[in-house]
């Protein structure tokens, strides 16, 4: 896996019409070729691209990116890579930040309504870690520090995403799933930047 930033000025951002997260999208999507073929894109097959939006000042913004393959240089901005160690991934707990779409689906209706309050949001995250992405989140360090919604138009259509964004600890207990976790995103809209796990290693968590 290579993780990577892509920079951008001012004068970058005005040039790519950089205005919602739908133009976030396609100038991250425009890094890289796609390499999947169309039976694998009708399967849903991750693309192999993450990315999460920094945000950033009055002269630059930054993209964080994680892809399976080195992106291209852009014409305008900079992105700078570096290929990330197999060791890596081979830690029991990290410090982590991720900015999720949290759902869950309506066992009436069967459609996906979004979580919203800050303690639903912290239960659904805890949840849907233990049980599919690999690891457990430690309680007493979890932090909710953002709510909020992403909005844009797509074409004709006006798609809007929950978002919250996390922070705190966490314990791998599936080695496997964790990786899987890390490589492909966790939750629903990674393809509009949400689901990168951003993690940093703690060797001793008793020294903070």
């Amino acid at each position: 896996m290579i993780a990577s930033v892509l920079r951008l000025s001012r004068h970058d951002c005005k040039a790519l019409r950089i205005t919602d997260p739908y133009s976030i999208h396609r100038v991250v999507y425009s890094l890289f070729e796609d390499t999947r073929s169309e039976a694998e894109k009708l399967t849903s097959k991750p693309n192999g691209i993450l990315y999460a939006d920094k945000g950033g000042d009055f002269k630059q913004r930054q993209i964080l990116l994680l892809s399976d393959r080195e992106p291209m240089q852009p014409e305008h901005g900079e992105v700078v890579s570096k290929q990330i160690p197999d060791a890596f991934l081979a830690h029991h707990r990290y410090g982590f930040k991720v900015t999720v779409n949290p759902t869950r689906r309506n066992n009436a209706s069967r459609k996906l309504v979004p979580v919203k309050e800050h303690k639903a949001v912290a239960e659904w995250f805890a949840e849907r870690a233990g049980r599919s992405w690999g690891f457990e989140v430690i309680p007493e360090y979890l932090q909710i520090q953002r709510l909020g919604v992403q909005q844009f138009r797509k074409g004709e259509q006006t798609l809007t995403h929950g978002s919250a964004t996390l922070k705190g600890e966490l314990r791998v207990i599936d080695r496997e799933h964790f990786v899987r976790s890390f490589r492909q995103g966790i939750g629903r809209g990674r393809a509009f930047g949400f689901g990168l796990l951003q993690i940093a290693p703690i060797s001793n968590p008793f020294k903070r």
